[in-house]
């Protein structure tokens, strides 16, 4: 038995069910014309697979959530802190841990296939609530 997702675009378990996912079946959600994701969550973690196009910018934003970042393919330019003055490229098979509310910005300068996780889950992806993303 599934539980039910707020969003065709995410699944989640309940915290005394366990839940099976094929990522490759779940539809992708556009949060910009570059930008696509997919993502499954539980009570304490989420699990998100971004596609994004080359040139594809995610704003600076920060968040409560510590974050991993493993790109599968391609490579991200972060910009980190405030005033961005620390800059680190990820490629393929690097990975990036940022700390809870650590300001973060990043683009695609190929495209892109990542995997970020998330301690807590985002609530505002599974809200729809993180207009900082959709931001074009």
């Amino acid at each position: 038995m599934r539980a039910e997702s707020p969003s065709p675009f995410a699944a989640h378990s309940m915290p005394d069910k366990v839940t099976h996912q094929r990522l490759d079946t779940m539809p992708r959600e556009t949060v910009t014309p570059a930008i696509d994701r997919k993502f499954v969550y539980g009570e304490r973690l989420m699990l998100a697979q971004v596609f994004l196009k080359k040139g594809a910018v995610v704003p600076q934003h920060k968040h409560e959530n510590e974050q991993i970042t493993w790109v599968i393919e391609g490579a991200l330019r972060f910009w980190i802190g405030t005033d961005e003055s620390e800059v680190i490229d990820v490629r393929a098979g690097e990975t990036l841990v940022i700390p809870s509310n650590v300001p973060h910005k990043a683009e695609a300068l190929d495209d892109t296939l990542d995997i970020d996780v998330f301690n807590p889950p985002r609530a505002d992806w599974i809200n729809k609530t993180d207009a900082y993303f959709h931001t074009k």
